[in-house]
């Protein structure tokens, strides 16, 4: 609404602004008549006035008795008495001078201390796990950077009902003491985020997020012990992060003795949940395993559990990938203005040649022609105008993809190497990895890897009878409990569970389980083998996301890997899915995606964004896997449909063979044979199914 300084400030004149449009001259008419309080108009704002007018009693005066102006009150409450509990009051107005005096800027390290859920530290048992993630991927990325074959050691110990301690110690290049107080006590510092190769770490914000957490959940610094050479002394550096400043403060700096000839170890303190089961440091350490089978790794989890050890299964280091240039379809308009100033190149069609991927100089020369730039323009002076041509030409010229030899995929070999590690005696395995492709200008490449059967449709090890002691899902049953109390000894058996399966058996609940006789035990292991495979039938597969080898724990259903393999109509593939989710059976599927640039959603790299030719990437790939899965099943149904034909031949041959030896009075054993190899025809049974 606009003001007329013309007008009469004088009139005090009440009256209502009307909502419906009105004139120029109109508005100005009612914007001169001022009001005395908003309670009456609420419609009007407020501005100072001047008036030689008394104000009335009951109405609330706009100038002090000197006649200077003042600003109005907007409201004739009250203010909130200090018996109120501290509630706010009406909102007051405020000058842009005023409002000016609570602003200033915020570092990254305080952004993150309040948003330390976008980082994956929103609940112990995930701070728990990202601590463990980060200074995994530091110790492998360092390795192999180093051309070492990383060996690693993780402990975790508990200190507290709520905390713990996170060790962990490699054998990579170590650091160098100048760099180690910014590698842990500042976010946003590394040398990964301006280079497109592939690596784990993207941003430089992980180790350092997780001493911040540290020392905000229990006080404490990030404590490193680092080594570069053999004829250099080790350091000792205890550090804490300056959040106002985003800088590191070291508190202590000293040497000390250390019998490794290089590496780092980096201990952390904090407050955190210890689990096991999904979602867990061990479930998160068998996957990173799997993806780095170049890698060995020593687990010492807490609460006194056994050492876990994942030997390497590879001594060759993966391939060093390369780094390359920001190729031209992937660069947007202002990162592309941004470029050209910055370029150090003295004409255009240098610049492009030179700063981007893929652009030969007949490829420039035809940029700069079909945005009708000169060949010989400065890149420094190009003017918006100019810049916005040449990114819609890019879109227009045809440029080759950039080059793949900046990503390195597992490989099928040790991908199957690994899934036969974790899933034992599997019947069947099938591994994928399909051709780069590329996305916004950033090559990627999928990997899929699948176990189905074995000791996923729930294969038991029940344990040995030798010893004369009930042996049930590899426990031995306490033989003075009772059988029903013994049985939830078993992991994941519950007092519910138990009662079933003693009512499948037909065994008194009451009995002694010293007191089972072998038959009975037989009974209860056919019992709980039943459950397992009934339940592994129905069971949603178990789906395993990897990104640049590492796994990828949290927000599956935000990941464009779920959406891929959801997309999947498993039903071709003769297994179970119900509309929208997870196809079900005794399957394990693992997608790994390499690029130079892994799109995640969020800072705490859980879930890939969801671009169209990462998806569809995804779904060819797993589709190569599922054809072969398909063919498998089939034929297993097929043979088992045969063999269910046989039997039912076998269950009357005897009595056929001696009607017809009374009949025909021939050997029993020519007719025998005659009827094997009617019914082998019958049947159709062939050579036992190929694993």
């Amino acid at each position: 609404m606009s003001f007329d300084p013309q007008l009469s400030l004088l009139d005090t004149t009440r009256a209502k602004v009307p909502r419906p449009q009105a004139p120029d001259n109109t508005l100005r008419s009612h914007r001169s008549k001022r009001v005395g309080s908003a309670k009456e108009d609420p419609d009007c704002s407020e501005m100072p006035a001047k008036s030689s007018q008394k104000t009335p009693k009951n109405e609330t005066s706009s100038a002090p008795d000197n006649g200077r102006p003042t600003e109005p009150d907007i409201t004739t409450a009250k203010p909130p008495s200090k018996k109120s509990g501290g509630k706010g009051g009406p909102r007051k107005k405020r000058s842009a001078e005023r409002l000016a005096q609570g602003q200033r800027d915020i570092s990254v390290s305080e952004f993150f201390v309040k948003n330390r859920h976008l980082l994956g530290f929103d609940s112990p048992a995930r701070a728990l796990l990202t601590t463990v993630k980060e200074a995994v991927d530091n110790a492998l990325d360092a390795c192999e950077e180093a051309g070492i074959l990383p060996t690693i050691l993780i402990e975790i110990q508990q200190t507290a009902d709520d905390r713990y301690v996170v060790s962990l110690q490699d054998n990579g290049p170590g650091i160098v003491v100048g760099q180690v107080p910014k590698i842990f006590g500042k976010l946003l510092y590394g040398s990964k985020f301006h280079s497109l190769k592939q690596s784990r770490g993207q941003q430089g914000i992980g180790i350092s997020a997780a001493g911040m957490y540290g020392q905000l959940t229990t006080g404490k610094p990030v404590r490193i012990t680092s080594r570069t050479q053999p004829k250099y002394p080790a350091h000792y550096l205890e550090v804490i992060i300056n959040t106002k400043k985003n800088a590191p403060e070291v508190i202590r700096d000293t040497e000390v003795e250390w019998d490794e000839p290089h590496g780092t170890r980096v201990e952390i303190e904090l407050q955190g949940s210890y689990k096991s089961g999904k979602h867990s440091v061990d479930e998160y350490l068998e996957q990173t395993a799997m993806a780095n089978p170049h890698a060995e790794i020593f687990y010492y989890p807490p609460k006194g559990r056994d050492e876990v050890v994942y030997p390497r299964l590879s001594e060759q280091l993966p391939d060093e990938p390369a780094k390359i240039q920001p190729h031209p379809y992937g660069v947007e308009l202002g990162i592309l203005m941004k470029m050209l100033k910055d370029s150090k190149a003295r004409h255009i069609t240098t610049a492009l040649k030179e700063d981007f991927s893929r652009v030969t100089p007949k490829v420039a020369e035809e940029i700069c022609k079909t945005a009708g730039v000169s060949l010989k323009a400065r890149p420094t002076t190009i003017a918006n105008r100019e810049a916005e041509a040449l990114f819609n030409a890019i879109q227009k010229v045809k440029i080759r993809n950039p080059t793949t030899d900046c990503i390195v995929p597992i490989g099928e070999e040790l991908i199957r190497k690994g899934l036969e590690r974790e899933i034992e005696n599997a019947s069947f395995y099938s591994v994928r990895t399909r051709a780069p492709r590329v996305y916004r200008g950033n090559p990627f490449q999928v990997e899929v890897g699948l176990a189905y059967g074995g000791q996923l449709t729930g294969l038991i090890d029940h344990g040995d009878l030798s010893d004369g002691s009930a042996w049930v899902g590899g426990v031995r049953l306490n033989p003075t409990k009772k059988v029903e109390m013994a049985l939830t000894s078993i992991p994941g058996i519950t007092r519910k569970k138990a009662v079933q399966l003693l009512l499948k058996a037909g065994i008194d609940r009451a009995t002694k389980a010293g007191m089972l006789t072998a038959d009975q035990v037989e009974l209860l292991r056919a019992a709980l083998d039943a459950e397992a495979r009934s339940e592994s039938a129905t069971r949603s597969i178990h789906l395993v996301r990897l990104a640049n080898r590492v796994p990828l724990q949290y927000q599956q259903s935000a990941c464009a890997i779920h959406k891929a393999v959801t997309d999947v109509n498993w039903r071709r593939y003769h297994l179970t899915q119900p509309r929208g989710g997870l196809p079900q059976g005794p399957l394990v599927l693992v997608v790994h995606i390499a690029s130079v640039w892994v799109p995640f959603t969020s800072e705490s790299k859980e879930a890939i964004a969801h671009y169209e030719e990462i998806i569809d990437e995804i779904k060819r790939c797993i589709m190569d896997c599922g054809r072969e899965l398909g063919r498998y099943l089939s034929r297993r149904d097929k043979h088992k449909a045969q063999a269910d034909r046989r039997h039912k031949f076998d269950l009357y041959c005897g009595e056929l063979v001696e009607a017809l030896h009374f009949l025909t009075k021939r050997k029993r054993t020519e007719i025998k044979k005659i009827l094997d190899t009617a019914a082998d025809h019958y049947a159709e049974v062939g050579d036992e199914l190929q694993e």
